[in-house]
């Protein structure tokens, strides 16, 4: 998302660190059943970060800003691959540009934001950075405790973290009407990734709950109205949208 001067005004009351609804659906992903609020339904997806090529793309090879989905389909088909899942993965600049820490094969092409008063979403701490070691082990962590991490091949900051070692963020309001389209990704238990994205607008406690409830200790907000997920294998073929950095799995193409 564009950084927009928006201030968010929340309602200064504890929160009800609960999180499980009175009525749920259940949506089966890869052998594992996920809960999702009734009448909120949410796009999910899993992915085992050792066993698959997930990776964070910005810019191609020409150093240009990739930006779409359908421009990234056509950068990793020329490699004799095939685009099996793409979201936008945070917050950006009016340029494109990474907001707060981005890192790439190892190379930090955005610095970390550590403003702790600025606006937005982006701002509301603690904020937080989802990496990926060398080892392809998936953490989510606040910004503040990133120091303790060592061998960050991918990383993207954002905010705010959605769920913090198994509670809710402390902001978030239950029955908010602060309503909007948005995604995120949370660590499962066994290490995998759980990628989701809204396809109605949504509040930041019911969103974040999707992840507790799941099991994520740990989860980060990563965009609002702008969010789009290219997912073919659920019937998302969506190439629309323009972004900063696009967190996207592929795999190599039957080339006999």
């Amino acid at each position: 998302m564009r950084l927009r001067i928006v201030v968010y005004i929340f309602t200064s009351c504890f929160v009800t660190l609960s999180c499980k609804t009175k009525t749920e659906n259940t949506i089966a992903i890869s052998n594992t059943s996920f809960s999702t609020p009734k009448d909120t339904p949410i796009l999910s997806y899993v992915i085992n970060p050792k066993k698959t090529s997930l990776k964070f793309y910005w810019k191609n090879k020409k150093d240009s800003i990739i930006k779409t989905f359908k421009s990234l389909k056509k950068e990793v088909e020329t490699n004799n691959k095939e685009l099996l899942f793409a979201m936008n993965g945070g917050m950006f600049k009016k340029d494109y540009s990474p907001q707060g820490l981005y890192v790439e094969k190892g190379k930090t092409l955005s610095k970390l934001d550590t403003i702790n008063n600025g606006f937005g979403n982006f701002y509301l701490q603690p904020n937080g950075v989802f990496l990926i070691t060398k080892n392809g082990i998936p953490v989510i962590t606040k910004t503040q405790d990133l120091k303790i991490y060592k061998d960050i091949y991918y990383a993207t900051q954002s905010g705010p973290m959605l769920v913090i070692n198994g509670v809710l963020h402390p902001k978030f309001n239950k029955g908010s009407s602060n309503l909007n389209t948005r995604n995120g990704v949370g660590v499962l238990p066994n290490g995998d990734l759980l990628f989701a994205m809204s396809k109605e607008k949504i509040n930041f406690y019911d969103f974040a709950s999707f992840f507790k409830n799941n099991g994520c200790e740990n989860a980060l907000y990563l965009d609002g109205f702008v969010s789009k997920t290219y997912l073919p294998s659920k019937q998302y073929k969506k190439l629309e949208g323009e972004f900063g950095v696009i967190i996207a799995e592929t795999k190599l193409t039957n080339t006999n």
